[in-house]
């Protein structure tokens, strides 16, 4: 296939549309279900590139819920605990192959920005993961490959208008890539650094302990880096990116955006939320909603009279500003990763108060001694990675 003919561009009435080789080869990918649209290849190309880095990097299975070309949730293939197995709704006995794992972790990093999400997974989708892809609100997915089995669970989904992309793992991009932005054409070299360990040697703080898991956090949260919409920085836990902030002007919105998201992430932690009794039959984006009310300054939303029973069997109990700080400040061991250096120490200190135990950055700002000096202040690992990850 040369070229694949888009319903619309970004919109309705950008026509025509389509995707092609400019050398007028072949394109290295298929669609083997549905019509993805213009967003839809803007999700799958990048989300596929991200989850094969991930791979190339960790040795992990990787997968990646994208969102208007920015991941949503990134994560590797690490077995999921029986807390996991709850916040994500995994099925009581649902099989739980590695790749399944990573989509799963990947998904769950922020359900509600993940509703409507592109798919990206790094090795063949199989049954599990297509299983667990069934019964989530999904737009797509690319992966390098399908079982007959996986195969034929997605296209029964959205009514057999499930979006299925092949991509072929083996293609590599030309050197030189364009952009054309009001009739003007850009050229740039294709982004090929790689991330991995090595990058990982500068650490400019007092402590030095760099431990194996959080080379591995480092490192998904670089590459997710490599693959959000700038500026953005990424919190990570496990292998699993749990905090993305996303296209801010400012650093520190960024930060705080991502650490939010962490929070809001760990708050779904708390024993109040993993005992919230729902109605029978609730829909998954009802429940995810009513979590992420509950856990917010808004929770009378879904506790007022008339209101609790259209979501709960039980009216639960307050989830007190008191309660929440508590437990946020129990969360530890995270890694913090910024697409360009921190300009001042109060992004330091932001990504402290949700455990933030390991940094990497570029370095190079006027105030690095500042920053490091926070660092050091709470006894953090800092690493310099000396490469900035912009992405536009």
């Amino acid at each position: 296939m040369k070229e694949f003919e888009l319903k619309y561009g970004c919109n309705p009435n950008q026509k025509p549309a389509k995707i092609y080789m400019k050398d007028g080869s072949e394109l290295p990918l298929e669609v083997l279900n549905g019509r993805p649209g213009f967003i839809n290849f803007l999700d799958a190309l990048n989300s596929w590139q991200l989850v094969k880095e991930l791979k190339e990097a960790t040795g992990l299975p990787a997968a990646a819920s994208f969102k208007h070309v920015s991941p949503a949730g990134a994560a590797v293939g690490l077995p999921l605990s029986d807390i996991d197995k709850k916040i994500y709704f995994v099925e009581e006995n649902a099989p739980l192959s590695p790749v399944a794992c990573a989509y799963i972790r990947a998904r769950g990093s922020d359900r509600l920005c993940s509703y409507g999400d592109w798919a990206a997974l790094s090795d063949e989708c199989d049954e599990a993961t297509a299983l667990y892809l069934a019964k989530e609100v999904s737009d797509g997915v690319i992966a390098p490959g399908y079982t007959q089995k996986a195969l034929d669970i997605l296209k029964t989904k959205k009514k057999g208008n499930y979006n299925v992309v092949k991509i072929d793992p083996s293609y590599i991009p030309a050197a030189q890539e364009n952009k054309d932005v009001f009739g003007v054409t850009f050229e740039q070299g294709h982004n090929n650094f790689e991330i991995n360990e090595e990058l990982l040697q500068n650490i400019v703080t007092v402590n030095k302990d760099l431990t194996k898991q959080a080379i591995i956090d480092l490192i998904v949260a670089l590459i997710t880096l490599k693959y959000t919409q700038s500026n953005s920085v990424c919190y990570v836990k496990n292998g699993q990116a749990i905090g993305v902030g996303a296209g801010q002007q400012s650093r520190i919105h960024c930060t705080r955006l991502a650490g939010s998201k962490a929070d809001n992430w760990y708050m779904r932690q708390h024993p109040k939320v993993l005992g919230l009794q729902f109605v029978d039959d609730i829909a998954r984006p009802a429940r995810d909603n009513a979590i992420d009310v509950y856990t917010s300054d808004e929770y009378m939303d879904v506790l007022a009279e008339g209101e609790w029973q259209k979501v709960f069997k039980v009216k639960p109990e307050v989830l007190s500003a008191e309660e929440k700080k508590a437990w946020i400040a129990t969360q530890s061991g995270l890694a913090l990763g910024s697409d360009a250096f921190f300009p001042f120490g109060d992004n330091i200190e932001r990504a402290r108060k949700s455990g933030v135990e390991f940094v990497a950055e570029p370095g190079g700002s006027i105030r690095d001694d500042n920053v490091i000096e926070t660092a050091d202040k709470y006894g953090m690992v800092m690493v310099f990675t000396g490469m900035r990850l912009f992405h536009h």
